[in-house]
């Protein structure tokens, strides 16, 4: 009897520890398998409402597209993130799809640099970077960097 306790015992410690591991955030953690639908985010800790309207609009934009189902848009200092997902059956033309959204937010937005990708770990980067940016310690300085660390990624991928 006393067997069955500890291994019990043993058992439902070793059960808490391993799911106190998880590293990722909640939003972070199903980012790739289900619809986030991220708020589209500004380095800066208070934005000023033309920052506000122009990411709200470039998600916009970008979500019009019907083959795209899930942006992440976040502005830095000099450009411009857009992470984007694309629908399943529309994967064979991603690269159109690219430089589509491309063309429509270089027509639209003229005066900006945009940095824009289908691949899911730079969504996932995103989505990690805009959990991090809502903790009050984390700097306008440390976010700039990692987005700029993203984009480098982004350039690299390609």
């Amino acid at each position: 009897m006393t067997y069955k306790k500890r291994f019990l015992g043993l058992f439902i410690i070793m059960l808490l520890v391993l799911t106190g591991c998880e590293e990722s955030s909640p939003s972070s953690g199903t980012a790739l398998f289900t619809k986030v639908n991220p708020a589209p985010l500004t380095i800066t800790k208070n934005p000023d409402q033309l920052e506000q309207i122009l990411v709200e609009q470039v998600k916009d934009e970008a979500s019009s597209i019907k083959s795209i189902y899930d942006v992440a848009v976040i502005k830095g200092s000099k450009d411009i993130l857009v992470a984007y997902k694309v629908k399943h059956m529309s994967r064979f033309r991603m690269k159109g799809i690219e430089s589509d959204l491309n063309k429509i937010l270089s027509d639209k937005f003229p005066d900006h640099t945009f940095t824009v990708s289908s691949d899911y770990k730079i969504f996932l980067e995103s989505i990690r970077l805009g959990d991090k940016m809502k903790d009050k310690d984390y700097s306008e300085k440390q976010a700039d960097k990692r987005l700029k660390e993203i984009i480098n990624l982004t350039n690299e991928l390609t």
